[in-house]
């Protein structure tokens, strides 16, 4: 491939990624979406994304401060002041005087720690903590946005779905009034015929309204999702299908263990508490710091006259404080005895949060092989029973009757589709299969693609240069 063209396409893919970040652009017209683009869209304007981010940053910088405190730490300080004595003060025999003057001091101390007790090292190891908890958090929020992206995907296809079956049903019953309307015409079925079809018809108009308007809603739950105006008009690539999951529940159950961002955050957690405990603890134990000091002053700015200095060490230690450091112990120890039995909550809730979703998933698939059969038999009961009608053999009763056992077990099909689906994400989310920022992946493959065009156009200019150098030598 020549450079001009992988300039074009990396110029192609940053118009597109343009576009995607402009909303007004898609104002009340029709945007096609495939459920990469939804994902997309939604990790770009969602705030959650970024909220996550932020959090993970915050925690950062404080683990950071934590571990940098065990260093020495440098301060300066300068004072200029102006003064003197109220009264007349003797400064020396027979001169009076108030001894107004000025006086400038600067200083430099510096001091690190040499024994805390614990204090640094719970103060550090829950940073850590945190900072952990807040880094599996980002992910965890990853595993939530691609849950409900997908989750108001396929709720917009289901509406699709049911929208088109009920405009079936319709279709159907309006050629089915017509047939039962010429028959009343030559006097062959009875007017009651005729009524039980309409009634049937308009019950079938009703569903088709409210079916249109589930679809409506749920285009506009996606719009929500995916950053666009309300009055987008969607156009999804993508169907209900089914595709085979693999995976015994053992192995969910041991995946999830393993992977599960709430289980590393309950976790993590403890390892907080066990901090915040180290820190409490340290109350009652010495403090040893080692300091020096440099000090100047003068009464002439800027006072960088009469220096001193000194080192040393510094130690002091809680003697009594009413039970106020004790307290807190007891305190952390109490977090801590929760922060263990919440994570073994979580286990528990994660558990069956697994075990409910894999269940879920096997009995919708189970539904969507019988309900398959079951459509074709309704089908072929339908055009049997429409053909019967016609002959004179059968009743409007039975074409009516075998219509909505079609039009059910469609919607049935249908629904075991959308539960096999659905069930198949929240079980992905519930094992802690991991989501990648398909914002930060386009990033990524962005970067190559510059990359690459680069590399093609200096492999270029090195063979012409190659080439010039090859014709002047002959």
């Amino acid at each position: 491939m020549n450079r001009n063209k992988l300039t074009k396409r990396f110029l192609l893919l940053s118009a597109a990624l343009t576009m995607a970040l402009s909303q007004s652009a898609f104002a009340g017209e029709t945007v096609a979406l495939n459920l990469d683009d939804a994902m997309l869209r939604a990790f770009r304007t969602n705030p959650t994304v970024s909220i996550a981010q932020y959090e993970l940053d915050s925690a950062r910088a404080s683990y950071n401060a934590a571990r940098q405190s065990r260093g020495i730490s440098i301060s300066a300080s300068h004072t200029t002041q102006r003064g003197g004595y109220d009264d007349l003060h003797e400064a020396a025999p027979g001169l009076w005087t108030k001894g107004i003057g000025n006086n400038h001091a600067n200083g430099l101390s510096a001091s690190l720690p040499i024994f805390t007790g614990g204090k640094l090292s719970g103060t550090i190891k829950q940073a850590k903590a945190n900072y952990q908890y807040n880094e599996v958090g980002v992910q965890r929020t990853y595993n939530e946005m691609r849950s409900t992206v997908t989750d108001g995907y396929f709720k917009m296809l289901q509406a699709d779905n049911m929208q088109k079956l009920s405009a079936e049903s319709v279709t159907r019953l309006e050629d089915h009034l017509k047939n039962v309307q010429a028959q009343y015409d030559v006097g062959v079925v009875a007017k009651v015929d005729v009524l039980r079809s309409q009634v049937e018809l308009a019950n079938a108009k009703q569903t088709l309204i409210q079916a249109e308007n589930s679809y409506q809603v749920a285009e506009a739950n996606m719009n929500k999702i995916v950053g666009l105006p309300m009055d987008t008009t969607l156009k999804l690539d993508n169907l209900l299908v089914y595709n085979a999951y693999d995976q015994n529940m053992d192995d969910c159950l041991a995946y999830a263990a393993e992977h599960r961002p709430e289980l590393m955050q309950a976790k993590y957690g403890v390892d907080a508490a066990k901090g915040a405990l180290m820190v409490a603890r340290s109350g009652h134990m010495p403090q040893v710091a080692a300091s020096a000091t440099q000090q100047w002053s003068d009464t002439s700015w800027p006072g960088d006259e009469n220096g001193k200095w000194g080192v040393g060490v510094s130690v002091s230690m809680n003697v009594f404080d009413t039970g106020v450091t004790l307290s807190k112990i007891h305190g952390a120890e109490a977090d801590l005895k929760k922060a263990e039995e919440t994570y073994r909550d979580t286990v528990n809730a994660v558990n069956l949060d697994v075990r409910s979703n894999y269940l879920g998933l096997r009995e919708a698939e189970k539904r969507i092989s019988t309900t398959k059969l079951a459509v074709e038999q309704a089908d072929e009961d339908y055009r049997i029973a429409q053909l019967r009608y016609m002959s004179g053999v059968g009743t409007n009763t039975d074409v009516l009757d075998a219509q909505v056992a079609l039009t059910q077990a469609k919607t049935n099909y249908t629904q075991a589709l959308y539960d096999y689906n659905t069930s198949k994400t929240a079980l992905e989310t519930s094992i802690g299969v991991p989501m990648i920022n398909p914002a930060t992946a386009v990033k990524v493959q962005a970067a190559k693609t510059a990359k690459a065009v680069k590399a093609t156009e200096k492999a270029a200019k090195t063979a012409e240069a190659a080439k010039a150098t090859e014709e002047a030598n002959k």
